[in-house]
């Protein structure tokens, strides 16, 4: 089933991929009343990580942010699977971005921009949220960025 926010993906060249399998013990998504949470996302297509390596040494700012933005495609995929549409999606509650940094990079704000523009393009006022940045030494499967989505949903 699509609907208005998977027809503005394909105004933006850009398609639903269908959700990736989990790589571990864990659940990809969960509803708690109105609130869905997607566990950490990787810049995954098929079943290969797109970015691995260090933000700021394998990869520059650009290919970081659009790392970004797959790994927010990615978690929309694991809420359409939870839920059944994106137009269920009221708002976009929180990102919680991770960077695969080199030492000295410092800008894991601009590289999770790829995911923040990507939300409130789709959603408008309701995709702005709130939002952490941070870098870290190491991602699961050497991936370059890792990504949480909350957002709230329809009753």
């Amino acid at each position: 089933m699509s609907g208005k926010i998977e027809a503005k993906l394909n105004q933006m060249d850009l398609s639903l991929p269908s959700a990736p399998e989990v790589v571990g013990f864990y659940v990809p998504a969960i509803r708690f009343g109105s609130l869905v949470m997607t566990s950490g996302q990787l810049p995954i297509g098929g079943k290969e990580v797109l970015f691995a390596g260090k933000i700021g040494a394998t990869h520059g700012e650009t290919e970081g942010s659009d790392a970004a933005r797959i790994c927010a495609l990615n978690a929309l995929a694991q809420i359409k699977g939870l839920i059944g549409s994106l137009d269920k999606i009221k708002r976009i509650i929180r990102v919680e971005g991770y960077v695969n940094s080199a030492p000295g990079f410092t800008d894991q704000a601009r590289v999770i921009n790829g995911a923040s523009h990507l939300l409130v393009d789709l959603f408008g006022e309701a995709g702005k949220h709130t939002r952490i940045a941070v870098g870290v030494a190491e991602l699961p499967l050497n991936s370059s960025v890792e990504l949480a989505v909350w957002a709230e949903v329809e009753e």
